[in-house]
């Protein structure tokens, strides 16, 4: 419903600008590139969802989603000669992937064995994630041969053909089939809304939370990776100053999505219609010509109504 509530807003206040912007809006085209603006934020969201179903936090996937398209921009550069192949492309993709998983796991060890504080560890893995990323492009970017990965992100590969889609947004549905059915019908997902139930519990239930922690953060990562793989698509660089404050955004459309900072509480799908709310937003802003600025300010405020409802829906729940 907040979706099509604000789609709708968008139809009415291009329409008001005049015939032209309403079409412009509705258009199909348009309609993909929404899709596509989304996929980064999309995917994201589906690993934050695992960890903010599971009570805990992290502030580090915007760093890691930049360290994932210096190490494809530096494999690419290094191995991919004139241009790169498939296997390159997708050797380089892996490696990615694996690097943002290597800070998952990391971030998870010690939240999990060290018992700290999941913000803590996370921001200072935020310092070291996009350190590490500036230290292996020597702080500058990563100009790639061309390869594969670059048509990832092509709003429209077959231009004029209405079904002609993103191949990146192809990749985001199939991992919100992935994560949705984990949450929904594996002993994994269970174990998952346990913990951020009541981690106490979880534990005198015989749930390895330590264990469990682990994994979930481990798969936060590789899921940012993923996201680090379509920003390295979308950019064709490898930008180790990218993705400055988009963990805000994957951590908003988690909370906008139904998940509750308090954990116990979210969907892989409520994550995607956040991420969704917030493409939309962007987009129909800047086609009614409203500054970045505004834009910002307006998904702050929405994101601050979330949390706010989420948390009187849980204060009359408990004096229920």
């Amino acid at each position: 419903m907040g979706l099509l509530f604000v789609y709708l807003l968008f139809v009415g206040l291009t329409a008001w600008q005049g015939e032209d912007s309403r079409s412009a809006f509705l258009s199909l085209y348009n309609s993909k590139t929404i899709l596509t603006q989304a996929i980064i934020v999309a995917i994201g969201a589906l690993g934050m969802t695992l960890v903010i179903v599971a009570g805990g936090i992290d502030l580090s996937v915007g760093s890691q989603i930049a360290l994932g398209t210096v190490v494809i921009g530096w494999f690419l550069r290094e191995y991919g000669g004139e241009g790169a192949g498939v296997g390159l492309s997708l050797c380089a993709a892996l490696l990615g992937i694996l690097a943002c998983g290597a800070c998952g796991l990391l971030n998870g060890f010690m939240s999990a064995v060290f018992r700290i504080v999941p913000f803590i560890i996370t921001l200072g893995m935020m310092q070291i994630a996009r350190g590490v990323a500036k230290w292996i492009a020597e702080e500058q970017t990563i100009v790639t041969p061309e390869s594969m990965l670059y048509d990832v992100m092509v709003v429209e590969p077959d231009p004029g053909v209405a079904t002609s889609l993103a191949p990146g947004i192809w990749v985001a549905l199939g991992l919100v089939a992935v994560v949705a059915f984990t949450l929904r019908y594996t002993v994994f997902g269970r174990y998952v809304f346990a913990i951020g139930s009541n981690e106490a519990t979880a534990r005198l239930c015989g749930i390895n939370v330590t264990l469990q922690r682990i994994w979930i953060y481990t798969l936060c990562g590789l899921l940012t990776g993923v996201a680090g793989v379509m920003q390295f698509a979308n950019l064709t660089v490898g930008d180790p100053t990218a993705a400055v404050g988009m963990e805000l955004d994957i951590i908003a459309a988690v909370v906008i999505g139904g998940g509750s900072l308090s954990g116990g509480e979210g969907s892989a799908i409520g994550s995607v219609v956040g991420a969704l709310i917030m493409a939309v937003l962007r987009n129909g802003c800047t086609m009614v010509g409203v500054p970045n600025f505004v834009q910002d300010i307006v998904i702050g405020v929405i994101i601050i109504s979330a949390v706010g409802i989420d948390r009187l829906k849980h204060r009359a729940t408990t004096s229920g």
